[in-house]
């Protein structure tokens, strides 16, 4: 039996803790021709709801937004300035829009080369995150100690106001020093 993550762990309002959680998990890719890969989740960002200026969800529902007011366990993959698709879970009880960005894993670094690494494109928007679909998330039991990740500052989101920009929502493993 594969350790993969079900979809009523992910339908908690607690996106933050979910967020550090996600951290030594393995995303696990199945492609096309059948192979499979896997990587260890390294960095993640957490984006909680219409209240949070960084997040999508803060105008409301839209065509673009409507997979974040769903329920935790699908996937929401949207275009980045035209160039990179950025992979986020979402998470939460219906109409409480909430995701995860992954930013990065095991050999990729950055939420654009971790959907370029695996091939991961909006043709995966609103897919489960289940074995099914391609794309889903194992817990493999890596547990990193507390020390060992990092809480820091979300990136790119100047826009969301000095609030927003200081919350540390951001996690990432510690480089060793």
């Amino acid at each position: 039996m594969r350790p993969i993550i079900k979809a009523k762990v992910l339908r908690t309002k607690k996106t933050v803790a979910l967020a550090r959680w996600l951290i030594g998990k393995h995303l696990v890719r199945r492609f096309p021709d059948g192979r499979e890969e896997a990587r260890m989740i390294v960095e993640t960002e957490a984006y909680h709801g219409e209240r949070d200026r960084a997040c999508h969800a803060r105008f409301g529902r839209t065509r673009r937004t409507e997979v974040m007011y769903g329920p935790g366990g699908v996937w929401y993959v949207y275009l980045c300035y035209g160039i990179h698709e950025m992979l986020n879970l979402v998470v939460g009880p219906p109409d409480s829009p909430a995701a995860i960005l992954i930013r990065g894993v095991e050999g990729a670094s950055g939420p654009g080369r971790v959907t370029k690494a695996l091939a991961i494109n909006r043709a995966l928007n609103a897919a489960p995150a289940t074995e099914p679909s391609g794309l889903w998330i194992e817990d493999r039991g890596v547990r990193w100690p507390p020390a060992r990740v990092e809480a820091g500052p979300r990136v790119g989101i100047s826009y969301a106001g000095p609030v927003w920009v200081a919350k540390k929502w951001r996690f990432r493993i510690k480089p060793v020093a």
